[in-house]
């Protein structure tokens, strides 16, 4: 059996494992409890260490108490999920319309993740093929902050039924700021034992092996 000095011990790769395997979205099961400030700092301190293409970090973190602004998003998430919903008819309308998908106002704390597009100069070390590397490496922040709030005891949720133009004018962001993600953060009362959108019945996880390829498209695994 091959193994690395570098691995980490079984109960740290226990602990990585749980985290990855019970990170839920959550929506609908937010405590009124404060964060404390020490436990946020950890939780962005975590994201900010984050991998990103050129060393180029393009995030920030607004966080976000006032109740007036969260009313102010809430009030966009609501119109935004009225058109959304209006594309699915009958029966799987109602069931749309039945999901609970935001935490904005029972969630302590918001907070928008931004992505700088300007962050680093007109030429960053590994974006001049592919230019939203910038995204992607913000989304990498994302996790990083999820998994941590994770094994906090705190639970997040991403609101992406938001028209982005209307959320940058809300929080005040310069052009070349994207507000990449908006998330409400709380401890909870559970984490559900399946995502909620499974367990509702909206859709199930994919099997991995239909995922899988070898080499190229369409391909097996000569490894099986």
């Amino acid at each position: 059996m091959t193994t690395s000095n570098h691995r980490f011990s079984d109960a740290e790769r226990r602990g990585l494992y749980r985290a990855i395997f019970e990170r839920r979205d959550v929506r609908s099961q937010f405590l009124p409890d404060r964060i404390p400030p020490e436990v946020l700092t950890r939780l962005l301190e975590a994201a900010h260490h984050a991998p990103s293409v050129g060393f180029m970090q393009p995030w920030d973190f607004i966080v976000i108490e006032s109740r007036d602004v969260r009313e102010t998003v809430l009030a966009m998430f609501e119109q935004e999920n009225q058109k959304a919903a209006k594309r699915f008819e009958g029966e799987l309308q109602a069931h749309y319309r039945s999901l609970k998908l935001q935490g904005i106002m029972e969630s302590p704390l918001n907070l928008c993740i931004t992505c700088d597009r300007s962050r680093g100069g007109p030429h960053v070390l590994g974006r001049n093929s592919i230019v939203d590397t910038d995204l992607f490496s913000t989304c990498l922040a994302v996790q990083n902050l999820w998994l941590a709030a994770r094994v906090e005891g705190i639970g997040v949720g991403w609101v992406s039924i938001l028209d982005q133009e209307q959320l940058s004018t809300a929080l005040n962001l310069p052009e070349h700021v994207y507000p990449l993600a908006y998330l409400c953060l709380g401890y909870v009362s559970e984490f559900l034992d399946q995502p909620e959108l499974e367990a509702k019945g909206w859709r199930s996880r994919l099997p991995l092996s239909e995922l899988v390829h070898g080499d190229k498209w369409g391909q097996p695994l000569d490894s099986g």
